[in-house]
């Protein structure tokens, strides 16, 4: 691991209000929020990450072979507690801030784990479970090195690209799941990485 933490200790704070949150509307009734900065003790939520995550390592079918998956794994199903204070803290705040359009709460967390710019995720869209045929909302929170979050059209179209830096806060909402992709594309260089993605109920 050779993401540069900060050298000095700071006292715990507080999670950022969502003053200063901007939103960018897609086609298709889509959208993304991005708050910069706005995790609290992002270096502390990586190295605990790091060192206390059960990460797993997948496999999948890729035409007629079994391949590595490029990344590690992980998620907090509901009831599980979460590895950081601060991601308690984020996920009740996310559920409030969003309650009045996404109608529910977050209750899963998703988490990847970057190890370098080799590890990403190819396009694809939360389509498993609710994603497929309503309106929801994924929320990620991102810590350590920064890496680019790619969206573009489903069926072709011109692609964005948002730079997620240490403690950024990305929110995809409305149709973007099954109307957009999305993919962390490799990169020649990087720095370790995890991704954290709040969920509701039955949306993968």
């Amino acid at each position: 691991m050779d993401f540069q933490t900060s050298l000095f200790a700071a006292p715990p704070q507080r999670l950022r209000s969502f003053e200063g949150l901007e939103r960018r509307p897609l086609s298709d009734g889509a959208w993304v929020d991005v708050l910069r900065s706005w995790a609290p003790e992002a270096d502390d939520i990586f190295t605990t990450m790091v060192s206390t995550v059960p990460w797993r390592a997948e496999r999948r079918q890729m035409y007629d072979r079994v391949v590595d998956v490029p990344r590690l794994v992980y998620t907090y199903m509901i009831g599980e507690e979460l590895p950081h204070p601060v991601l308690t803290e984020a996920r009740d705040a996310l559920s409030e801030h969003y309650l009045p359009e996404l109608g529910e709460p977050f209750r899963t967390a998703g988490c990847c784990y970057y190890r370098d710019g080799r590890d990403s995720v190819a396009w694809h869209g939360d389509t498993i479970g609710r994603g497929s045929s309503q309106d929801t909302m994924v929320a990620i929170v991102s810590v350590g090195d920064p890496r680019r979050l790619c969206l573009r059209p489903r069926g072709g179209g011109e692609s964005i690209a948002i730079e997620m830096g240490h403690g950024d806060l990305v929110v995809m909402g409305g149709s973007c799941q099954r109307t957009w992709e999305h993919a962390v594309p490799k990169v020649a260089s990087a720095g370790p990485r995890i991704s954290i993605q709040f969920r509701p109920f039955n949306v993968f």
